[in-house]
């Protein structure tokens, strides 16, 4: 099979989505892997890099899509990528379908088989495509969130950790999941007071185990997370709902009870957010201001960090693109009901329950898919 991958092109993306281990093993597979021109680059891999383990470059991303007959991808495809996609090809990489009817429609127009890393799944319930970028992501929150406290961001000029004789951040992570863990772990790190909120009394007993009470855990109850936000400096928006478009947990109301130039950091931006206030940026201009609480909500906070970022994510792709190359994508998800819940789109037809019910489409089962 022919595998490319083009350079991303969405603002402020550094990250890509094949690396040269991961060309290399295709090639080792008897595939062949055709790379854009400079697609690594951000990421600190250059074409030398790919030509170096046997893959070709490619000119221009057309070059790619026109060549290739799986295309894989970091972010989801922007609409000129959009209207690359041909009939019958494979395109493997994050959608987050829920929340963007405008690329959901293109897809199926396309005609294109759309597996996204975001909703497959494994044998323990996990998501292990969206694990590492959630890992960095619920990592870099704090970290983000300590920037955009500062006074000059038009934060509260409150300082993560305090100093002796002043008293540290008061930081609420909503959700405890990977996310919610890795940013309350840091934060805590840091110096905060952390409060963890979740609904799953299991999770929240494993967290006071585990991290021996680094951090407080309290139920998700509306009057419990009403409470925490109206003290919190710092909002940790961390919550995930498979495939489907994420719960509006905050208010703009309840902005209204929070302390003057709070921040909040939606983590859950890409599946729409978990704040009602809550809206889209890029690295480029990653904040802003709703009645005096900071908002920081970029949809690719991993990219920032896209060394990082793309190593881990290439370990954790890189079997089910093999997969997928060696078997055929049908066989692949037959062998596999794991892939095959990544299968969002297929010849037309949406795949994934969660994203029709949240755009008002119809959607048939994956496994029906196979057989159209």
């Amino acid at each position: 099979m022919l595998i490319g991958c083009p350079k991303e092109i969405k603002p402020q993306e550094f990250r890509v989505g094949v690396t040269p281990n991961a060309a290399q093993e295709a090639i080792a597979h008897g595939h062949d892997v055709l790379i854009e021109t400079g697609a690594g680059r951000g990421a600190g891999f250059e074409d030398a890099d790919y030509t170096a383990v046997g893959a070709q470059i490619a000119a221009t991303a057309a070059d790619v899509f026109e060549r290739a007959e799986m295309i894989v991808k970091v972010k989801e495809p922007q609409s000129a990528e959009r209207k690359m996609l041909r009939d019958g090809q494979l395109l493997f990489t994050y959608l987050h379908l829920a929340p963007d009817p405008e690329q959901t429609q293109d897809l199926l127009k396309s005609g294109c088989t759309a597996i996204a890393y975001e909703t497959v799944t494994d044998a323990q319930g996990g998501l292990p495509l969206l694990a590492p970028m959630s890992e960095v992501a619920g990592r870099l929150a704090p970290q983000v969130g300590a920037w955009t406290l500062q006074k000059a961001n038009g934060g509260r000029g409150v300082l993560m950790g305090g100093v002796p004789g002043v008293g540290p951040a008061k930081v609420a992570v909503i959700g405890g999941g990977v996310v919610g863990t890795h940013a309350a772990r840091v934060a805590a790190g840091m110096g905060a007071d952390v409060t963890v909120l979740d609904r799953s009394l299991p999770r929240m007993r494993y967290l006071d185990d585990v991290f021996a009470g680094q951090f407080r855990t309290r139920y998700a109850s509306k009057a419990n997370t009403a409470e925490l936000v109206a003290e919190a400096d710092l909002v940790i928006g961390a919550v995930l709902i498979p495939g489907a478009a994420a719960p509006k947990l905050v208010t703009r109301a309840q902005l209204s009870d929070m302390k003057p130039g709070a921040a909040i950091v939606d983590v859950a931006i890409d599946q729409g957010g978990c704040f009602e206030t809550s809206k889209a940026t890029t690295h480029e201009d990653p904040i802003y201001e709703v009645d005096g609480i900071m908002h920081y909500c970029v949809a690719n906070m991993p990219g920032a960090v896209a060394r990082t970022s793309t190593i881990a994510l290439g370990n954790a792709t890189m079997p089910f693109m093999l997969a997928l190359a060696n078997k055929g994508w049908r066989k692949a998800c037959e062998d596999d009901p794991h892939l095959l819940a990544g299968l969002n789109v297929h010849a037309g037809k949406l795949t994934n329950a969660p994203v029709g019910e949240a755009l008002g489409l119809d959607a048939i089962a994956p496994r029906d898919a196979l057989t159209l």
